[in-house]
């Protein structure tokens, strides 16, 4: 089963490929069995090769299945060839599985859409292209893959373009991902011209035989790596493309912005976590940015009207979890927190997909309410995925995997109370956000009519991803409730351990109880200022009508007014040298040369006069000048 590895992110892109060339001719629905079959396809066969791999691991715990060699340029021969882990493997399946689901959901959202077959080839390629990104056995062809989903981005944020605000979005993600991407091109090459390969494993084993610890080319290479990773997953200080991105369809920001690309930095760390470990600078800092990035982000999501820009920033903070978790050791935590945030924020953008349908488009989260008797499967569905991204206690998949990062947060030998700290008050932000949205959507009597309701292929999506975001915690429980390390013991065939300073387990415990009533405490708190009700609106007017409030309410609500920073300190001056430097100084070399043959070409156009004798005398005189230089000489 094993050697069928290749057509898990071949079948994504044969489907991209019949769309691309036979859509326009396909009716709807043979557009929505192509698009959605090929995906199915591969996600099951994702499924059952990770069931041969677990049932009968390969020797060393790894597969390498190569195709071909990609090209041969003096000793530089990569190939195309897929690695299988047990990191590539979970990633594998979540990325296929949720992909799937969020394709079925399609099918329903999009009906109707001019570019129906257009948005399932995108989607398609965009699959295919996480799917190499994963499973790719060396960096060029991750890199390949990491470039795939950066243009399927810009193709989807942008995907209803005649819009000229889509378009921008999509520009914008484009260029900011741009930097970290020519971050992460700078440091193959450093470490390809340093250790003379690219893939992986040769690349891992190498480092950590030459470069001790702190070495100089080791922390050069993986900062430009995370250079990459922070454009990639929208963290600090590139962190300001995503809540842009939201112009795109709802399943775009559920399977790209929420569930995978995003995610192809926490991969991308983890996967060359040697090199990390070898850079402690560098991997303090991944702790850093994580821990500044969820507070920043999580505040700015207490703000936010419109609904998608909320879960935009949850994303943004969810994954700075992720980076705190890998830059203190715990990478089995940050897995965990992948998979489950996966479950739970797919879920949520596709609730929220239901309630943008159901209000005619409406994102205006203060513009809607009343909706839980209208849309009843989409509530109870809603507020499993908020329970659990606000990390409810005990019965919630997000309450074990944040939990896990914050204890390890504060017992690894390279984490500390602070790091534990910032995501300890990110935990309160994230059950007062999350329940704002709740609330001001489902609560209270309706503001609008529903004008379409979800159909099966909707609503089979919301229901797989509630059960998974209820009980996909399970498989990792901590000491205090039941020791469940099923997750852990498998990712230590590729991850390693955490180092950790401290087990006392009577801490974990008090740490979790304190973790979970402030959860419930950030509930309450919720329900007290945004419930639909005359009083719960008063208390929100009072608290803005105090002009310090407001001005904080405004500047976190501008996202920290980091698009303004960046607008006065680099845009601005560019497109001012730009217009200084309309013509090109460079150019004007050029335009010299040119101007100068000009001139040349009338000067002598003046002796093609015609005239015979004037031929002669000038003849003659070129004579007596080329004798003169002559004699002279």
């Amino acid at each position: 089963m094993l050697e069928l590895l290749w057509l898990i992110p071949a079948l994504p892109f044969a489907g991209f490929l019949t769309l691309a060339l036979f859509g326009q001719k396909l009716h709807e629905k043979s557009i929505a069995v192509t698009g959605v079959g090929f995906i199915g396809l591969s996600a099951a066969l994702a499924i059952l090769v990770s069931a041969s791999f677990i049932s009968s691991p390969p020797q060393g715990y790894f597969y390498t299945q190569t195709l071909w060699t990609w090209m041969q340029v003096g000793g530089f021969s990569p190939k195309i060839s897929f690695y299988l882990d047990a990191l590539s493997m979970i990633m594998m399946v979540v990325v296929a599985f949720v992909g799937f689901l969020i394709h079925l959901y399609s099918i329903g959202y999009m009906k109707g859409d001019e570019g129906y077959s257009r948005f399932f080839a995108y989607m398609n390629l965009f699959v295919g292209s996480m799917l190499t990104l994963l499973l790719a056995e060396d960096l060029l062809l991750l890199y390949l893959g990491w470039e795939g989903v950066g243009l399927c981005s810009y193709l989807l944020i942008g995907f209803w373009y005649k819009d000229s605000a889509n378009g921008r979005a999509a520009i914008k993600a484009f260029i900011v991902t741009r930097i970290g991407d020519a971050s992460m091109a700078v440091g193959l090459f450093l470490l390809f011209t340093s250790l003379g390969t690219l893939s992986i494993q040769g690349l891992m084993n190498l480092a950590s035989q030459r470069w001790p610890v702190g070495a100089p080319l080791a922390v050069a290479s993986a900062a430009l790596l995370l250079g990459g990773a922070v454009g990639k997953s929208a963290q600090l200080p590139l962190q300001t493309w995503l809540p842009d991105a939201m112009a795109g369809p709802t399943p775009v920001s559920a399977l790209i912005h929420a569930a995978t690309m995003v995610t192809a930095g926490v991969y991308l760390i983890a996967r060359t976590h040697i090199l990390f470990t070898l850079a402690p600078p560098v991997q303090t800092a991944v702790a850093v940015i994580g821990a500044v990035t969820l507070l920043i982000a999580g505040f700015s999501a207490l703000t936010q009207r419109d609904i998608k820009r909320v879960l935009a920033y949850s994303t943004i903070s969810q994954i700075g979890y992720m980076f705190l978790a890998l830059g203190v050791g715990a990478w089995s935590a940050a897995i965990f927190h992948f998979m489950t945030h996966a479950f739970f924020k797919a879920l949520l953008f596709l609730g929220t997909g239901v309630v943008i349908l159901a209000l005619n488009q409406e994102h205006d989260i203060f513009k809607m309410g009343g909706l839980r008797n209208e849309l009843p499967l989409t509530f109870w569905t809603f507020l499993i995925g908020s329970a659990s991204l606000s990390a409810l206690p005990l019965i919630t998949a997000g309450f074990y995997s944040k939990d896990l990062i914050l204890w390890q947060a504060l017992s690894s030998e390279r984490g500390g109370v602070w790091l534990w700290a910032a995501g300890f008050l990110g935990a309160f932000i994230t059950s007062i956000y999350t329940f704002r949205i709740f609330f001001l959507t489902f609560s209270g009597s309706a503001t609008s009519q529903v004008s379409r309701k979800p159909g099966v292929l909707m609503t089979i999506p919301l229901v797989v991803l509630a059960v998974l975001s209820l009980i996909g915690g399970f498989i990792e429980l901590p000491e205090t409730l039941g020791n469940s390390r099923l997750l852990s013991n498998f990712l230590q065939t590729a991850l390693p351990p955490l180092q950790a300073v401290t087990t006392d387990y009577s801490t974990q415990g008090s740490l979790q109880f304190i973790t979970s009533v402030v959860s419930l405490i950030g509930i309450i708190f919720a329900y007290r200022y945004f419930l639909h009700s005359p009083q719960h609106t008063g208390r929100r007017e009072n608290i803005m009508k105090n002009p310090v409030a407001y001005a904080v309410h405004c500047f976190l609500f501008k996202g920290w007014n980091f698009d303004l920073l960046y607008d006065t300190f680099l845009v601005r001056p560019f497109l001012w040298a730009a217009r200084t430097n309309r013509n090109d100084f460079v150019d004007l070399i050029y335009r010299g040369m040119a101007a100068i043959c000009r001139a040349s070409n009338t000067v002598l156009s003046f002796t093609q006069s015609g005239k015979v004798r004037w031929y002669a005398t000038g003849i003659a005189l070129g004579i007596v000048i080329l004798v003169g230089i002559v004699e002279i000489l």
